[in-house]
């Protein structure tokens, strides 16, 4: 289901900072939120308190009004705003749930390793990544072993311990296999350049946000 002019109209309205279009959006997409907060604390069987649930739900806001809602900036609109908020409000809890875990969990001595990880698995808004359509893109050039590990991290929201487990697979290549899909996804972003890395001829070049 693509994006509906209601969906449509309302990110103009944000982009454009009229006066309670924030509020609008709040107000129709916060339930959604809460949702998204219950259903993946369930699943990885976290109790939150109400507290913890305000505190997640905030975070989430912040993520997405973040740099002038970049994160909404990079929806394409190729599916439906619901569906495109779902995967971002669930990563950014996925990750955020992750760094309470190992924060009660710290141990004073400093893993150098561990400092890059936690920096690697920082939610999408906050590493600018440029959004699901470009991710999904993505997936479609690399390699089928990079291909899982960039699914299940960006689009699925796992941590680095969830994919090495079900990959089968050494922890510590896992942050080279993003920043290596990062990097190449920003090189292939118009927004950058407009050379063609392959062979393709040329197409019209789309104007972005």
């Amino acid at each position: 289901m693509a994006l509906i002019p209601l969906d449509r109209q309302l990110l103009q309205r944000c982009f454009a900072h009229e006066p309670g279009a924030w509020n609008d959006f709040v107000d129709r997409y916060l339930g959604l939120v809460y949702h998204v907060i219950h259903f993946t604390a369930h699943l990885r069987s976290v109790v939150l308190t109400p507290e913890d649930v305000e505190d997640l739900a905030a975070e989430v806001l912040l993520q997405i009004v973040a740099n002038d809602y970049a994160v909404l900036r990079s929806f394409r609109g190729n599916s439906s705003l619901a569906a495109y908020l779902t995967v971002i409000a669930r990563r950014i809890c996925v990750h955020e749930l992750a760094r309470r875990h190992a924060h009660r969990d710290a141990q004073p001595k400093t893993d150098t390793r561990t400092v890059e990880r936690e920096a690697e698995e920082r939610p999408q808004a906050s590493i600018g990544i440029e959004g699901l359509e470009e991710v999904e893109k993505l997936l479609r050039k690399l390699p089928a072993k990079d291909r899982q590990v960039v699914r299940m991290f960006y689009l699925e929201g796992r941590t680095y311990e969830e994919i090495s487990t079900e990959l089968d697979i050494p922890v510590n290549t896992i942050g080279p296999v993003l920043s290596r899909a990062r990097k190449k996804l920003r090189e292939g972003s118009p927004e950058k350049n407009g050379t063609n890395r392959t062979k393709q001829p040329k197409k019209p070049t789309e104007s972005t946000e």
